[in-house]
Order: structure tokens, then C-alpha cells, then sequence
């Protein structure tokens, strides 16, 4: 293959002048070459090569670069946890690379006033996993128990965050979540501190808000997950078991909510994760063991294996699954990590599955300790 001549590889053509690109990216490699160097750059370091000069920040923030990395399959997932200091409610965002186990600290979210003192729990979280996007939603003044109707965008292909348009209603400690590209905002508790039955869906394309058919009931509590497209929210048990609880499931197609079924809602008694299209629970008492739901017979059964490492990861939890793992994100920011094996078999004239868990623990960073998990996203960066 012939070696470009230093001449034509410091050549710019048009259309890299029309995008800002006025000097050769890598002096003696042209500039398409070049820009295939700078997409093999790992999320976060891309930060760091933006400050490398004027010509690689043009390049690595161009609308173009992000697309390009998307097409090449280059993009690679990290688990973001939204996490706070419960000594002194500090919230902090970071990013775990689950490959090598480093973590990243993100920049501070744009809040509304640095002195207003906020809530950590009350805000609702949801990201666009192949967008690169983590939203932060709505949240709670402590000082005047005022819900707020923020929306705080994280991008991670410039690590920045920036502000969009708020959501229609102010509104707390709700339930967030992604479905075909959307972020839908359901329930929660408005400025008098009741719960509400509103819904709202988010379209990033166009930085709108519109709203959504409404939950049936209000619920005292929320917990959520989106299963097979469709958006499963329910109060969830809570221990001691005191109270059946409530729950709808919402088919975004038809807009409309219909009730949860009922083997659904009382098998779910923890966290919630989703693995490929399996709906898994940890549940919040006892030892925590795992659980995972059988759709076709609206039926819980224990998932086999290896017993949940309750006596490193400390309540409360966070979870996010990703290729066959489960992500759990425990108190002090420590990680479980658990590999499911799926087993289908034939047993008494019908096909039985087996789902079997082994945990591998990851410590946290020192820095962590006294951080306690709200929320985890997946983003692929």
C-alpha cells in the first residue's frame, strides 16, 4: 500500500473546513485515518483529548463523531450510579467500567441553586442506553418539601450535562424509565405531598414533554421495570408483609394502563432487574434471595446457585442488568456482580427452566464509603 506524502496527508478537504477541522488532526496521517484513531478513544479519557487542542475538540464534539462511533459498533457500556452521602446528603454521579473495574467521577449536575438542600431519593432517573443520554428528573427541596420539574440531560460523548425542558407538573419520589426511545415520568407526590396519578413521556429528538394516559391509582410507593416494551410499575412489597399491594402494567402502542397480574405483584418483594426479557427480584427480606418471574404461568420461582452476597452488599441495593450479569450496586458502593445460566429442560411432559446465579464481589474505592446507591443506568460510551 502506498505511503501518503506528508503533502496530501496534511491536505483538508471542504467538507472537514465546513465542520471546523482547519488543521491536520495527527500530523502525517490524513485526517479520515486520524479521526479513526480518536473514536477508538475509551470513555471517560475523550475529556482529556478534547484539551489536546483546538482542531481534536472540534473534532471529537462534531455531531458526526458520535454517529461514527455508533455505526463502527466502537461504543462500549458502563454502569453509571447516582449515589449520596447519607452523613450529609452530598449527590454524586459515577461511571464503572465493568471490563477493568475502574470507576469515574462525573461533573456536578447543573441543580438548581448550589444552597438549596435537596433530596437524593426524591428525584427519578432513566437513560437512552445507545444515545449516550442519562436523564435526572424532577426531586424534592428539604427545606420546603417544594417538588421541583427539572430535566437534566449527561452527555456522555462530551462528559457534560445541560438542562432541557422542564417536565409539565413538579413532581417527587416517582418512578422514571425508557421505552422506545422515550422517557415516560410516572406518579409520585405533588407540591401538597399527595400521590399523584399523572404520566408524561419525553421525546429528546425534540426536547418535549406531553402526557401520557394516567395511572389507574395512586400509589404509596414505587418501584419499576420495562419488560417485553412494556412499562410494569408497582408498589412492591414491604417488609414485614403487611399489605397487598397495587400495580399496572402501561402498553405505550395503545396508551393505556390495565391492572398488573396478580401472581405479578405479590411475588414482587425487592429491587428489580431486568436481564435480556426476564424480570428478577432481590428480595428485601431475610438473607435476599433472588427471584425470577415465569410470564407464561404468572409465577415466581427461586433462582438456584450460588445465595446473594448479603453479608458484603449491605441494603440498600440498586441493580441493572447487561449481557446475561446483574450489576448490584450495594451501600458503600460495592458491586455484586452476578452470571446467569438459563437451563431449559424436559420434565414431566413439558419444558422446564432453570435459572442459576454465581456472585463475584467488587470493593469500592475508599472514597466511597458512606455512599449509599439511588439509582443505575446503563450507558454505552
Amino acid at each position: 500500500m502506498p505511503i501518503p506524502s506528508k503533502k496530501s496527508s496534511l491536505k483538508i478537504s471542504e467538507e472537514e473546513e465546513e465542520n471546523g477541522i482547519t488543521e491536520a488532526l495527527i500530523p502525517g496521517l490524513p485526517n479520515d485515518v486520524a479521526e479513526l484513531c480518536l473514536l477508538r478513544v475509551p470513555y471517560p479519557y475523550q475529556t482529556l483529548v478534547r484539551s489536546v487542542s483546538a482542531s481534536w475538540n472540534k473534532a471529537i464534539t462534531h455531531p458526526g463523531f458520535l454517529l461514527s462511533k455508533k455505526n463502527l459498533s466502537l461504543s462500549l457500556p458502563f454502569i453509571f450510579v447516582f449515589a449520596f452521602k447519607k452523613s450529609t446528603a452530598r449527590m454524586q454521579w459515577q461511571a464503572l467500567d465493568p471490563r477493568s473495574g475502574r470507576w469515574f467521577v462525573l461533573p456536578s449536575m447543573p441543580l438548581p441553586n448550589d444552597d438549596v438542600s435537596l433530596s437524593p431519593s426524591s428525584f427519578a432517573c432513566a437513560s437512552l442506553p445507545r444515545h449516550g443520554k442519562l436523564f435526572v428528573l424532577g426531586g424534592m427541596r428539604s427545606d420546603t418539601c417544594s417538588p421541583m420539574q427539572s430535566t437534566v440531560v449527561y452527555h456522555a460523548s462530551t462528559n457534560q450535562w445541560s438542562e432541557a425542558t422542564p417536565m409539565l407538573s413538579p413532581r417527587s419520589y416517582f418512578e422514571a424509565g425508557e421505552i422506545n426511545g422515550e422517557i415516560f415520568a410516572v406518579g409520585g407526590s405533588d407540591a401538597t405531598g399527595e400521590a399523584i396519578t399523572s404520566v408524561e413521556r419525553y421525546d429528546h429528538v425534540t426536547d418535549t414533554w406531553k402526557a401520557s394516559a394516567k395511572l389507574p391509582a395512586a400509589l404509596a410507593r414505587y418501584s419499576s421495570a420495562v419488560v417485553g416494551g412494556k412499562l410494569c410499575v408497582t408498589e412492591g412489597w414491604t417488609w414485614p408483609f403487611m399489605f397487598s399491594p397495587r400495580g399496572s402494567t402501561y402498553d405505550p402502542d395503545s396508551d393505556t394502563w390495565r391492572e398488573m397480574k396478580a401472581g405479578m405483584r405479590e411475588g414482587w418483594t425487592g429491587v428489580s432487574v431486568v436481564v435480556g426479557d426476564r424480570l428478577l427480584v432481590i428480595s428485601e427480606h431475610g438473607d435476599c434471595p433472588m427471584k425470577v418471574y415465569n410470564p407464561d404461568e404468572d409465577t415466581w420461582q427461586y433462582v438456584e446457585g450460588e445465595k446473594f452476597p448479603c453479608d458484603a452488599l449491605r441494603r440498600p441495593f440498586s441493580a441493572i442488568g447487561l449481557d446475561g450479569l446483574i450489576y448490584v450496586v450495594s451501600s458503600g458502593l460495592y458491586v455484586g456482580i452476578g452470571k446467569l445460566y438459563v437451563d431449559v429442560g424436559e420434565g414431566l411432559g413439558k419444558k422446564g427452566i432453570t435459572v442459576k446465579v454465581e456472585w463475584q464481589v467488587v470493593p469500592a474505592p475508599n472514597a466511597f464509603r458512606g455512599f449509599a446507591p439511588s439509582s443505575c443506568q446503563l450507558l454505552y460510551a
